[in-house]
């Protein structure tokens, strides 16, 4: 298991990735972007995925590391998806970081 600075340093190296993944589409015309869009999709996820978090930790379900590694490899996920779906848009190979 990560160390809790190295899943962090994951989630926020993946975070970064996937922001200029969003801000490309943007770029791009993405009507996925559209500030009411995401603000309320951002709302939604943190009460939604916080809230499930501090249950399963304060019912000793998952571990605060566990929660941590798992959070990195969803923002991984999330980065790389953004990285195909321009990628494709392009017609060439990106790399987002």
């Amino acid at each position: 298991m990560a160390s809790k600075e190295e899943s962090a340093a994951r989630y926020a190296a993946a975070a970064h990735a996937m922001q200029t993944g969003v801000k490309m589409e943007t770029e791009l015309g993405s009507r996925h972007t559209e500030p009411k869009h995401l603000r309320v999709g951002v709302n939604s996820a943190l009460v939604d995925s916080s809230a499930l978090a501090e249950l399963l930790i304060a019912k000793g379900v998952i571990t605060d590391d566990e929660y941590l590694e798992a959070i990195a490899a969803g923002m991984e996920r999330e980065a790389a998806a953004y990285q195909a779906r321009i990628s494709a848009k392009l017609g060439t190979e990106v790399t987002l970081a």
